[in-house]
């Protein structure tokens, strides 16, 4: 019994550990491939204003639509009780005011976590017949968003962010793994999603 307990505990640790080398490596990571739009995940915004994580990742998205990696940029979030504004509206109000055309943008004005928000963008993929997306969130975020992206019919990969504060201290960023890694086994261990801090949900 007390060998059986220690390997269940062993596979476990090899199980964590693993997950979270592979958080780790997505994030090194930047995939541009010509796709059918860039998928820009929402996060907290103030009255219209992105909150710094939420910029990082539209001055982000703004640079590989410079750099003619997709005709669109697709924002995405809902908006919690009380607000005025969804993410998604936010999110495309800000690249309009940085000189990005309204008809190469699509505001997704739906989720409440990145899996609400990968299910709604999937379904306009589909009602546009896309296919292909470049998701850009931040670095410890991405592998769960690619598979949230996947499973919700589309053929994702990433290019994270590398500003905002995400990314400025190696705490922060030791704490972000630890958070997604539990995030993405939970994901698919039940097929559901978590909220919680800015990119986690």
């Amino acid at each position: 019994m007390t060998r059986v307990f220690g390997a269940v505990v062993l596979a476990a640790l090899l199980l964590v550990a693993s997950t979270a080398a592979a958080i780790w490596y997505t994030a090194r990571g930047d995939s541009r491939p010509s796709s059918d739009a860039i998928v820009v995940l929402g996060s907290a915004q103030y009255n219209g204003v992105p909150s710094s994580i939420f910029e990082a990742r539209l001055e982000h998205a703004l640079s590989l639509w410079e750099d003619g990696v997709a005709p669109v940029v697709v924002t995405v979030g809902g908006k919690a009780a009380g607000d005025a504004f969804t993410e998604a509206e936010a999110g495309r109000d800000y690249l309009v005011d940085a000189g990005m055309p309204a008809d190469s943008l699509l505001a997704v004005p739906e989720g409440v976590d990145t899996l609400e928000s990968m299910r709604a963008v999937g379904t306009a993929y589909a009602e546009r017949g896309w296919s292909t997306a470049v998701l850009v969130t931040d670095p410890w975020h991405a592998m769960r968003a690619e598979r949230m992206a996947e499973d919700a019919g589309m053929e994702a990969q990433s290019s994270p962010t590398r500003q905002g504060p995400a990314v400025q201290t190696r705490t922060t960023q030791f704490r972000y793994i630890l958070r997604e890694t539990a995030a993405y086994l939970l994901y698919r261990a039940t097929g559901e999603s978590v909220a919680g801090a800015p990119g986690i949900g």
